[in-house]
């Protein structure tokens, strides 16, 4: 990593020194956890702490507004780093997980619906064994997740309503939220957790992390977006952060992802905020179009994991083709499924 730009990460926010320092330097493990201890009384992590209510919730519901619900609030606090140990967040975990049990399990926030939400569940699984390893209604999501597997291998947050096809978006939570588990002090079902992440793992791979296995066309060019924080939205540098946290290792089908995610580096070695997804935020962390700190982390953390190694792909498109903001044609390589065909993006209900 470039001097500047590791000088450039380290004068951001704590949470990103932390994980510099952690990812991407020699750090002790002293200085490292001095840095994350920071986070809570520092920077973006204190803000979110801020904003909590008097009844220990944030927002106006356990998953409304979006973002500024308790959901995703800690869901971002799990993301920037802070110490599991923080009381209010294992707090507000917990609240969350002592919500209704669904009809056929899981935990349900939702007085609507009739089953709990596959995707909701991945995430909420991400950061409750993270910040309360040890609560007696983890097992009930793990039970979930995994009745919850799709025959090809995926997750849809549709499954129980007719979907057929497995979703990138929910699929990426899903392995996000059993890692995060098996990470923490989880021993419930170790081995078919392990089965089910590599399964999992491989309906990515046969996607090549971004296109159709039907006809090798981009399944929605908004997946090659960079954007931070992702929510509950796929794209190919959240998947590709996902695969290095479960330590995978190199796979050609992971290439076209990589070359992408290349082509988007600035001349002087940054990657930019291209798209943040609409909705409540407690602030704004980065500014869109400008050099983003997350993204060049996250970027370069993935590409020192896989080697940033350039193979040849069977289908590979002109790099001068993907989509980035600057480039306005790109929309004709970007191809959506045909009409009446089952969308592999799998685009989610108006409340997701």
């Amino acid at each position: 990593m470039p001097t500047n730009i590791r000088e450039w990460l380290l004068e951001g926010d704590v949470s990103i020194a932390y994980q510099v320092a952690r990812d991407l330097m020699d750090a002790s493990p002293t200085k490292i956890a001095s840095l994350q201890r920071k986070i809570e009384r520092q920077g973006w992590g204190r803000r979110l702490l801020a904003c909590r209510n008097p009844d220990g919730n944030w927002g106006k519901s356990p998953y409304q507004p979006k973002w500024t619900s308790t959901h995703y609030t800690l869901l971002e606090l799990k993301d920037l780093g802070i110490c599991p140990e923080t009381a209010v967040c294992q707090e507000g975990a917990a609240l969350l997980l002592n919500s209704r049990i669904g009809k056929a399990g899981g935990i349900d926030y939702f007085v609507s619906v009739e089953y709990s939400d596959v995707c909701v569940n991945g995430m909420l699984l991400n950061f409750a064994s993270y910040f309360t390893p040890q609560h007696p209604r983890l097992p009930i999501v793990v039970d979930y997740l995994l009745d919850s597997q799709m025959s090809d291998g995926g997750w849809n947050c549709e499954s129980r309503t007719g979907a057929t096809h497995s979703s990138l978006h929910t699929t990426v939570s899903v392995l996000e939220g059993l890692g995060s588990y098996l990470k923490s002090v989880g021993t419930f079902r170790i081995l078919e957790i392990r089965a089910a992440i590599n399964t999992g793992i491989e309906f990515l791979l046969r996607h090549r992390l971004c296109r159709s296995h039907r006809t090798g066309e981009i399944i929605d060019r908004r997946m090659l977006r960079l954007s931070f924080p992702p929510r509950w939205r796929y794209d190919i540098l959240r998947a590709l952060d996902c695969l290095r946290s479960l330590d995978r290792q190199y796979d050609q089908r992971l290439q076209d992802a990589i070359d992408v995610l290349i082509s988007k580096r600035t001349k002087d070695g940054r990657w930019m905020l291209e798209s943040p997804h609409k909705g409540h935020v407690h602030f704004q962390m980065e500014k869109v179009n400008r050099p983003s700190r997350w993204n060049t982390l996250r970027a370069l953390r993935v590409l020192t994991h896989f080697g940033s190694i350039r193979h040849q792909t069977p289908h590979p498109l002109p790099i001068a083709t993907y989509y980035s903001p600057s480039n306005h044609n790109a929309h004709k390589y970007c191809h959506r499924l045909p009409a009446g065909r089952a969308s592999e993006s799998n685009a989610h209900r108006s409340w997701r």
